[in-house]
C-alpha cells in the first residue's frame, strides 16, 4: 500500500469516527467535559491526518534557507549612542 492510499483509508476512519462521535453528543449531549474532550480530541486527529497529507503531497526535497549577505563595512556609529556597554555599564558612568 502507498502512503496515498494509507491516507485515504486513515480519512475514511477519522469521517467514521466523527459521525459516531456526532451520534454520541446526540444521546448524551454534548455539555458534559468527556464528550467535549472527545471531540477535541477527534478534530485534532483530523488536523494532524491533513498535516500529514500536505507533507506527504510536498516535494520530498529540504528547502535550502535563504542566505543572507552581511557587508564587511563597519556599523555606522550612531547605532550605538545611549547604549550600554554588556557588563560595564553606560559610558559615562562608573560600573557598581
Amino acid at each position: 500500500m502507498s502512503v496515498h492510499d494509507d491516507l485515504t483509508t486513515v480519512q475514511r476512519c477519522l469521517d467514521d469516527l466523527s459521525r459516531s462521535v456526532g451520534r454520541l453528543e446526540q444521546q448524551l449531549g454534548s455539555g458534559g467535559l468527556e464528550m467535549r474532550r472527545v471531540r477535541t480530541d477527534a478534530d485534532h486527529l483530523r488536523e494532524s491526518v491533513a498535516l500529514l497529507r500536505e507533507a506527504a503531497s510536498g516535494p520530498t526535497a529540504p528547502k535550502k534557507p535563504q542566505l543572507v549577505t552581511i557587508p564587511d563595512t563597519p556599523y555606522d556609529d550612531s547605532l550605538w549612542i545611549d547604549t550600554d556597554d554588556e557588563g560595564l555599564g553606560a559610558r559615562d558612568r562608573h560600573a557598581p
